[in-house]
């Protein structure tokens, strides 16, 4: 493992033209999903949205908002365990929250009815489908982890501003991909059964388990950081990945509705053979 210093960062002093864009965009999203609740509200008054979707909504761009904005985001510009945080925040507890929002369902209950069945038949085209079912969500989440750290990739990514950002979108959205396939309250026609998901999701355990480990003891990592940031950083995945997919496990728990089966007939009912 190399413990050099990092690369030039751009981002040690951030300021306004840094912390400007994303704390538009997440001020946008929040807004715009509360104007598509109101919306939703109104249309159908009889079905009503629940705060509790609105809550998780707004639980994940404010964990968003932590990772991008300071203190952390120039922090963890200079510093592997900074970037470590943001790459929990960003990749496993924001996307958490976010699909808990159910932000296409709210979606469906407020686009025109023409609109919504073109949508619908997005979601169950094959690319879609395929997409959606748990080994390729496993393998965009935390298989790229040790392409990652284990080759020069890192390095190359974060010297520079677009390489950054482009990082933070990876972590955001294969891991909201993640976390919609395993316990998303959104529709996904390729989902399998509660034990596959529980069995994927103990893949994915297993797998930030190695490489938070393998960091730790410094085998082919590739990152040039000093050994002690390192070591910290994987702590960080460590810990930090346990609890989130504690979490993410508690949210498959809560959202699960198990199919109910064909009801038993009363005696009364039951035909008398003649």
């Amino acid at each position: 493992m190399d413990h050099h210093t990092h690369p030039a960062h751009h981002g040690a002093d951030s300021g306004l033209p840094e912390i400007l864009p994303p704390a538009l965009a997440l001020s946008a999203c929040a807004v715009g999903y509360l104007c598509l609740v109101r919306r939703a509200r109104r249309r159908n008054p009889a079905q009503d949205w629940s705060p509790w979707r609105t809550a998780g909504f707004t639980t994940g761009l404010l964990l968003l908002a932590v990772a991008l904005l300071p203190p952390l985001a120039p922090f963890a510009h200079g510093d592997f365990r900074g970037h470590m945080a943001q790459h929990m925040l960003i990749g496993m507890y924001a996307p958490i929250a976010l699909v808990l929002g159910a932000p296409v369902t709210l979606l469906l209950r407020t686009l025109p009815v023409t609109s919504a069945r073109r949508l619908t038949a997005v979601l169950r085209a094959r690319p879609v489908r395929l997409l959606s079912h748990p080994a390729p969500a496993l393998l965009l989440s935390a298989g790229t982890l040790p392409v990652l750290y284990f080759t020069p990739l890192y390095d190359t990514v974060t010297a520079h501003p677009a390489g950054h950002w482009l990082l933070h979108a990876h972590f955001l959205l294969s891991g909201c991909l993640f976390a919609h396939v395993i316990a998303g309250p959104d529709p996904a026609p390729a989902r399998p059964g509660v034990p596959a998901r529980l069995v994927w999701l103990g893949c994915a355990v297993a797998l930030h388990a190695v490489v938070s480990q393998l960091m730790y003891g410094g085998f082919r990592v590739d990152v040039h950081a000093p050994a002690s940031e390192v070591r910290g950083g994987a702590e960080i995945m460590y810990y930090g990945g346990d609890l989130a997919e504690l979490l993410l496990a508690a949210a498959l728990v809560a959202t699960w509705r198990p199919e109910r089966g064909p009801r038993p007939r009363r005696p009364d009912t039951v035909p008398v053979a003649r």
